[in-house]
């Protein structure tokens, strides 16, 4: 077989292989993140976040016309599945075309396909799985330019180049940094073999411009305000210019906040994540790559582009990840963005296997034994990393943020007006309502986006049932000409209004006028002299939602693990909200307080075998405080082996609770008035 066809052939292998694979690992509902703001944008061809996405978007909504699966959230998935295997295809190119085709290209492609980042980000509806087929299409666009004969045929990948140069930018800008490589070096090649006219850089510059022919989707379906959900006004250049240089997030940064970490430190996760996720043996092969390129200058030149690329990248990268990674999900944030330099890592342990057996076969001899050899490596290397990643990577039946946000919205009450806050109840509260029509009576509001000038002003057109009483909120200042605070905003509105999860800080205005009692995962912000029954809303809110997944089930820097906890925190807010008024309630109505707190709280408990931790440190607290109300009817010897038995427990699991001094004084208080009581009772 040619080498062509060979090439052909093991790159077409390596996407179908992963295509079935990825495919079969999609899940069928909603993942948490940004997937629902990104699916409900090519649901609606609105637009999406900064930097808006336009090609994605444009593509997913394609998707959701020619192939409806069983959900738009599953459609989308698996497009992103099929562009992951794109991506773990174009590496494998790339190996054929700098080396020969082999095992050393399959190994770059598998390696890559099989890692547990790259697997778990190309099967859900997310950006990265396009970027890193942009990736390899430039690694291969840039191999193929590498090694052509002739300067024509350097000019004909030149011109492919700087077309998916400008493509790859409309969708991640994290790829500028490999574009900004790329481009001079091209350019300084073509140069030094007179193949770089005025006429060539007149036809390159148009083709780079060619590729940001998307983003003018931006403008057009901003203009014409179809979308029901849409971020930023791009109308005006300065409009779009804030859009695409993520001007509200804060450009070259990962997200608005003054948070930092040091750059040796950034730099030692990504390394570690390498380690851990690409293999020892992988990462051998990628430095024995950059070793075997010094003996020959075509291959050096090469593998120095990919390594200046990869550097380059994982240096600006660590400087501008402005999150704090000491927390999981933060981390979950941030890692994602390793695996555009994986790519690279990746290409390089391809060449490295595949110029260490052309080495081994010179040398030695017995090329099929190498050769065998390189096979066997690849394929260990490969299934090892399948059995490892398969189970935390198949989320085919994870539907665990679907059901939480089907569980919200049903729950609310007829025409409620929700003011979301945050990505969790934001986006897939905005997918269920938007792409699976669900609960259409129901008004979603955003209240960071309410901030923004731009807001307002579009969101009116399709909340006409909505009132807002300015231009924007200002939770700073609301004092300001044509703003508004939250309770002038919940004055003009009169429908039942709903916080989910929390209100932004900053804007105390609505303190004096309104109170907000929990429902679920949210809180209701009534008018303070609305008659309040304790029982009746203790009734009415205490089997809200039907949710079965157990405690501490998943993993701690996952959307499902953000889902769940606060599902099994919302069983415990009437009860916590019912103590909380206790607690500055006049005697008489303070002790029937503690009683209907305290009576959910072991209704709760008792019910369940696992549950957190401060579910004891709350009911030894409620039993504590009704003892001292004089039990209300419970027994007195009751309340205290209650108390005592659930704050010693809460100890046992939260040992370094900076209270365990006060809770161990309280323990021996309450044993030894426990013992007055029993020595009186038998007297």
């Amino acid at each position: 077989m040619s080498s062509d066809r060979w090439t052909w052939s093991l790159t077409g292998a390596t996407v179908a292989g992963v295509s079935a694979l990825y495919v079969g690992c999609a899940p069928r509902a909603v993942p948490g993140g940004d997937s629902g703001e990104l699916i409900t944008a090519a649901c609606e061809l609105g637009v999406a976040h900064p930097p808006g996405y336009p090609l994605f978007t444009m593509m997913s909504s394609l998707m959701l016309s020619l192939l409806p699966l069983s959900s738009p959230a599953h459609s989308i998935n698996v497009l992103c599945a099929v562009f992951g295997a794109g991506a773990s295809g174009a590496l494998c190119f790339t190996v054929c075309r700098v080396a020969e085709p082999g095992p050393g290209a399959v190994l770059a492609g598998g390696v890559f396909a099989v890692s547990r980042l790259v697997w778990q980000w190309s099967v859900v509806a997310e950006v990265f799985s396009l970027n890193n087929l942009f990736v390899g299409v430039l690694f291969s666009l840039s191999a193929c330019f590498h090694c052509a004969d002739t300067v024509q045929q350097k000019k004909k990948f030149a011109l492919w180049g700087a077309l998916f140069c400008g493509l790859s930018l409309c969708n991640q800008h994290t790829l500028v940094l490999y574009v900004v490589v790329i481009i001079p070096w091209a350019l300084l090649h073509l140069y030094t073999h007179n193949g770089l006219s005025f006429f060539d850089l007149v036809s390159l510059g148009t083709c780079f411009l060619a590729g940001f022919v998307p983003y003018m989707y931006l403008p057009v379906s901003s203009y014409l305000n179809r979308a029901r959900w849409s971020w930023g006004d791009q109308t005006s250049v300065h409009g779009l210019l804030t859009h695409l240089l993520r001007a509200e997030y804060g450009t070259f940064s990962l997200a608005k906040t003054n948070e930092s970490l040091n750059l040796l430190e950034m730099l030692r996760a990504q390394w570690n994540h390498c380690v851990n996720d690409l293999t020892v043996p992988v990462l051998a092969l990628a430095l024995l790559g950059m070793l075997l390129s010094l003996r020959s200058r075509l291959r050096c030149i090469f593998v120095c582009l990919i390594v200046t690329m990869v550097s380059i990248y994982s240096v600006f990268f660590a400087w501008r990840a402005n999150l704090n990674i000491e927390k999981p999900l933060l981390l979950g944030v941030v890692e994602r963005f390793w695996l555009q330099a994986d790519a690279g890592v990746c290409v390089l342990a391809g060449l490295g296997l595949s110029w260490l057996v052309c080495c081994l076969t010179g040398h030695l001899g017995k090329g099929t034994v190498w050769n065998t050899g390189a096979w066997i490596l690849t394929a260990g290397l490969i299934s090892h990393m399948i059995s490892l990643n398969h189970r935390d990577c198949d989320q085919s039946s994870n539907d665990v943020v679907d059901r939480f946000s089907r569980e919200v919205v049903l729950s609310l009450p007829q025409g409620s007006l929700v003011l979301t806050r945050g990505d969790l109840p934001g986006n897939t509260l905005r997918y269920q309502h938007y792409c699976q029509s669900l609960r259409p009576d129901l008004s979603l509001v955003d209240q960071e986006m309410m901030t923004y000038n731009w807001y307002v002003a579009k969101l009116q057109r399709h909340l006409p049932g909505v009132t807002f009483p300015g231009h924007r909120w200002d939770p700073v200042n609301a004092v300001e000409k044509k703003t508004f605070s939250i309770e002038q905003f919940l004055k003009r509105n009169l429908q039942p209004v709903f916080v989910c999860i929390g209100l932004t800080e900053g804007d105390p205005s609505w303190e004096g006028s309104f109170s907000r009692w929990p429902w679920g995962v949210c809180e209701q912000l009534l008018p303070v002299k609305t008659p309040f029954d304790p029982k009746k809303w203790a009734q009415k809110t205490h089997n809200l939602y039907n949710w079965s997944e157990p405690h501490d089930s998943f993993h701690p820097g996952s959307w499902e693990r953000v889902a769940n906890e606060e599902m099994w925190q919302a069983r415990m807010k009437t009860a916590f909200f019912l103590f909380d008024l206790a607690e500055n309630a006049e005697k008489e109505q303070q002790g029937r307080l503690y009683e209907i707190s305290y009576k959910l709280y072991c209704q709760i408990v008792d019910s369940q075998v696992d549950y957190p931790a401060n579910w004891d440190k709350n009911l030894a607290l409620a039993a504590e405080r009704l003892l001292q109300s004089g039990g209300r009817g419970y027994g007195l010897d009751s309340l205290m082996s209650r108390s005592i038995r659930h704050f010693s427990r809460y100890l046992k699991r939260e040992p370094s609770d900076p209270q365990s001094k006060a809770i161990r004084s309280i323990i021996t208080h309450l044993r030894k008035e426990r013992e007055k009581f029993r020595d009186r009772q038998k007297a």
